[in-house]
């Protein structure tokens, strides 16, 4: 089973991540297949959109904290392992975002931590009324490094900040009211009218005025300052391995509050 169902029908991509048992929470053969897709598509003249969605009515749980809890190996090394992972995290949402083709999110359900970097490294986003956005990652003893400058582009800080502190859940509608999706569609089947009406409308534009434009946007301000990427990737590995993290991801597992909490 691929981790990511890629179709394409004329110049528009759709791309599936399809791990539903997992609410499609990143793992390494996940961001490894995405990250072959985009690496095509950043080249790729005959495709104009990439629609990005997923399997099971989730869109993305974030990164898989199973997985995140079993590396194996002594602190440096594990350290050294989620500074690379984090990185390249980073780069992903960059390379998302820099795409030529208008990139659009598709939500369904889950929305959460390093998805939300998927959803704002996206152009234009369309939740169903049902899908839910969190960035849990305090809760978890862990920082939203690599998500931060791509949500505060699209929320603002202010919103950004009550977020990544409260770590709560928000509502289809409150993602709305705070920018972070587009529209939100009463149901499934109204989310897919939505999506194809956007479709429809930039297939009308020109393919390389469209490309300009996103080169023309980028251009207004980088994401974020020089230096921040790596201090964000510094910061999650130095969480991540510590023991905060050891019990926010047991009390994740056993689906019980934290010590702290």
């Amino acid at each position: 089973m691929s981790e990511v169902l890629v179709t394409r029908a004329g110049g528009v991509v759709t791309a599936t991540l399809n791990r539903p048992e997992r609410r499609n929470a990143m793992n390494a053969a996940l961001v490894a297949r995405l990250d072959e897709l985009i690496a095509s598509l950043a080249t790729d003249r005959e495709a104009r959109v990439l629609v990005l969605t997923g399997a099971g009515g989730h869109f993305c749980a974030g990164l898989d904290l199973v997985e995140v809890g079993s590396a194996e190996g002594d602190a440096e090394t594990r350290l050294a392992a989620q500074l690379a992972r984090n990185r390249r995290t980073g780069e992903r949402f960059a390379a998302i975002a820099a795409l030529p083709q208008v990139v659009i999110a598709r939500i369904e359900g889950s929305a959460h931590a390093g998805g939300l970097g998927f959803v704002c490294g996206a152009d234009i986003a369309f939740a169903s009324a049902e899908a839910r956005f969190a960035a849990p990652e305090v809760r978890r003893g862990l920082v939203a490094a690599q998500i931060l400058p791509w949500m505060a582009r699209r929320m603002g800080r202010a919103a950004t900040t009550r977020m990544v502190l409260e770590g709560r859940t928000l509502t289809a509608a409150e993602a709305l009211s705070v920018g972070l999706v587009h529209e939100v569609a009463a149901d499934a089947t109204a989310l897919d009218a939505a999506v194809a009406a956007c479709i429809a409308d930039v297939l009308q534009g020109a393919p390389g005025a469209l490309a300009e434009t996103k080169l023309l946007l980028a251009a207004l301000g980088p994401v974020s300052p020089d230096g921040y990427a790596e201090a964000g990737a510094a910061s999650f590995s130095r969480c991540s391995t510590g023991d905060e993290s050891r019990e926010g991801i047991a009390a994740f597992r056993e689906k019980r509050k934290a010590r702290w909490a």
